[in-house]
């Protein structure tokens, strides 16, 4: 085979692999959801930017769920552009959902940070919702099991982690469940950092306590399970960004998993962030990958 054809075809190749690799994050566009619309009927969810069929069939089954999805992409953007303006990569590119450039169209550790943020923040948010009597699908979250010590008992209202894990996740990982949404090994890719972002969020969950005595004296404490803050949160995923492992698509046996690139001998641990392509160098100024460069920054 002639080399100028060899590097054609793996040319091709590489174009199809990378063919729906952010499908998963295309639904922050719903930030750009006009106020006006008011989203109380199902022919509403064919108007809502970024959705593919499976999150379209989903609007319309739980029209009460948007706004607050539509708050978490906002939120998801907002967060992203915080945690990251110290760093070469500022994720402004996010802002530019559903075309994004190379910088989360590939499977850079950059869009392993967008797709574990976006897992966390819609679950995050649909918990939220449930506590402030926003939805009408929900409610607080459960009384825990375990016996609060003395001076301190269970009430106020927790927010149900439970209840937005759930619909959280039907939502931002409906995408990656599609039969054409890319390569195998994208899928898995993004189901996983998905999931650690949501390990994440369940990791957050703290007790928090209001005061009641006489004078203020805090005889009393009233508790409930309540999460950090989305920024909080995005602050323990942008650690993990920085220790992020490249992996590889690998026969073992008779399957193929996402193994380590430089340590193959261990399986991807559960906590970690993964990605298959290195990122481009933010340094420059690069418009196409989403890079401003530091000049002046």
């Amino acid at each position: 085979m002639k080399p100028s054809l060899r590097f054609f075809l793996a040319g091709f190749l590489s174009l199809i692999l990378q063919t729906g690799l952010c499908y998963g994050i295309k639904w922050i566009a719903l930030s750009k959801t006009p106020s006006a619309l008011a989203l109380n009927q199902t022919q509403h969810c064919k108007q809502l930017e970024g959705l593919v069929v499976s999150q379209v069939q989903l609007c319309r089954s739980n029209l009460e769920l948007m706004q607050t999805i539509i708050q978490a992409a906002r939120e998801v953007i907002k967060t992203c552009r915080k945690t990251f303006s110290d760093m070469r990569w500022n994720c402004s590119s996010i802002e530019l959902a559903p075309n994004y450039l190379l910088d989360l169209e590939r499977g850079t550790r950059e869009s392993a940070f967008v797709y574990a943020l976006s897992a966390a923040a819609i679950s995050h948010t649909i918990a939220r919702a449930c506590t402030t009597g926003d939805l009408p699908g929900c409610s607080c979250g459960p009384i825990p099991g375990e016996t609060p010590g003395p001076g301190y008992r269970w009430g106020g209202c927790a927010d149900n982690l439970n209840y937005g894990l759930i619909m959280g996740s039907k939502f931002s990982d409906a995408p990656m469940k599609m039969k054409k949404s890319g390569s195998q090994a994208n899928k898995l890719m993004h189901l996983h950092n998905s999931e650690v972002g949501r390990q994440v969020l369940k990791a957050s969950l703290e007790m928090k306590c209001k005061c009641h005595g006489v004078s203020g004296s805090c005889s009393i404490k009233t508790c409930w399970k309540g999460l950090q803050e989305l920024r909080d949160i995005a602050l323990d995923l942008k650690n993990k960004y920085l220790s992020a492992t490249k992996v590889v698509h690998r026969p073992m046996g008779t399957r193929k998993y996402l193994v380590p690139k430089d340590i193959d001998i261990r399986p991807v641990k559960e906590t970690e962030l993964i990605y298959l392509q290195s990122s481009p160098d933010f340094c420059m100024k690069n418009e196409k990958v989403g890079s401003h460069g530091t000049q002046d920054r």
